[in-house]
């Protein structure tokens, strides 16, 4: 028998109110949403019904949009927001099935925290857990943890790196079969197999053991979200799904190939890594309704706000004309993004507001306006070709763009087996194909 088509992951990102940065200014928005449990419960649960992988929350430590332009920072609706992790342990209360994905930055933690915490979101939500490993970059959350500047590029990735090996270590501190329960012999557990960590490295000095039993997953999914070569290493090494962002084919089957050729030195198969780029969509009956739709939220950006979207990437370039062409980044604060904003604007010819226009209505990710048919069809080709394994959708309004995908979007990725209409089990390892990790410790 031949293979059916291969099964297209799908993880949503639910930060905010959509990822277009007028998405507060929708007629269905309710702008105080971010602040709302019900705004959330609602995605997560319609997120489940459809059988989505996962939901996933974006994280900062600090301010997304800068005042630069002045001005800039009142028109954002990336301002008010709630804690990761306590909003998806309230979620889990109210879900099942459906992956509950976090952000936290190796730079303002400490790894025993993130370790203690995702082990009990993974108990919490009966293996549902997955930590979104992530470096911080910008001054302002640098201030808010008693620092005036960032740390060192290679110094915040170097600390990633170790900070990584750490929270694994500590959650391998128990054996699965540890706990033995017998209260005819008052054994609590059996001692053999709890395994105290003793790191001692360059950044941290770790006792343990985690004072968590081993998790349903084995541990909970990590996910990265890197595109240097620090965080491809990071990657390659230990994330089981890896959010990434490109405009293009080619370049993102490049990158596929490279981050999965790396995977073999540290004894890892090709299929035990996710890669999932982020996806906006502009879905429409018709693909003038798809343009339309795009047309009409990118009127509502105002330019002091454009420009701020490019600052977070290319830093200021408020003083260039707004209609002459991108020059190159001045400041770039997140080089692999500014890279790759700076190739589009010139294989394109892009003036800046053009360009500002492109990255807000997706947050320097991937945009496609278009038909059911357009959308599946392209998403089939990225699959095939071997620059994606899913996607992380990224909808422009929520959760209206949520509602638009399940209803027009799923059923042409069914038709044609694309995606399945049951979850295979409980746990977001499972349901991701991912096999249990293996227990450093154990036979």
């Amino acid at each position: 028998m031949m293979p059916g088509p291969k099964q297209i992951s799908l993880g949503l990102s639910m930060r905010y109110l959509g990822y277009h940065a007028a998405a507060w200014r929708h007629p269905s928005a309710d702008p105080d949403a971010a602040s709302k449990f019900s705004h959330y419960r609602y995605i997560a649960q319609t997120a489940e019904k459809a059988k989505l992988d996962m939901v996933f929350l974006a994280d900062g430590v600090g301010l997304r949009t800068q005042d630069r332009p002045p001005g800039a920072l009142r028109r954002s609706h990336q301002t008010f927001e709630l804690e990761p992790l306590t909003l998806l342990s309230a979620l889990s209360s109210v879900t099942s099935h459906i992956g509950l994905v976090a952000t936290a930055s190796t730079t303002y933690n400490e790894p025993y925290h993130v370790a203690r915490k995702w082990a009990s979101l993974d108990h919490l939500s009966g293996g549902r857990a997955g930590w979104n490993v992530v470096t911080s970059w910008s001054e302002i959350e640098a201030r808010n943890f008693n620092r005036e500047k960032h740390m060192d590029y290679e110094l915040r990735y170097e600390r990633a790196a170790e900070f990584v090996e750490v929270v694994k270590g500590l959650w391998d501190s128990w054996e699965e079969d540890a706990p033995v329960f017998d209260k005819a012999s008052g054994i609590m557990f059996d001692q053999s197999k709890m395994h105290t960590l003793h790191h001692k490295g360059k950044h941290f000095q770790v006792e343990g053991p985690l004072t968590i039993k081993r998790t349903p997953q084995g541990r909970p999914v990590l996910v990265q979200a890197g595109a240097s070569e620090q965080g491809l290493e990071i990657a390659a090494a230990s994330a089981d799904v890896v959010y990434c962002s490109f405009f293009d084919l080619e370049p993102a089957r490049a990158y596929y190939a490279n981050l999965k050729g790396r995977l073999a030195k540290y004894g890892r198969e090709p299929d035990s890594l996710k890669v999932m780029p982020g996806l906006t969509l502009f879905i429409g009956r018709t693909r003038q309704e798809a343009q339309d739709k795009f047309d009409a939220m990118n009127a509502l950006v105002d330019p002091e706000l454009g420009l701020s979207y490019l600052y977070q990437q290319m830093g200021d370039l408020s003083a260039y004309p707004v209609d002459g062409p991108v020059p190159e980044p001045p400041d770039p604060r997140i080089r692999s993004m500014a890279a790759k904003a700076l190739a589009l604007a010139r294989r394109d010819n892009l003036t800046i507001r053009q360009l500002y226009t492109k990255v807000a209505a997706g947050f320097g990710g991937r945009v496609f306006v278009g038909t059911p048919k357009d959308i599946v069809d392209s998403m089939e080709e990225w699959v095939e070709a071997g620059a994606a394994d899913g996607f992380n959708l990224c909808p422009p309004v929520l959760p209206l763009g949520l509602d638009e995908f399940v209803e027009m979007v799923l059923p042409e990725m069914r038709a044609r087996g694309l995606f399945r209409d049951e979850y295979a089990g409980p746990t977001l390892r499972e349901n991701l194909g991912l096999v249990p990790p293996r227990h450093r410790h154990a036979p």
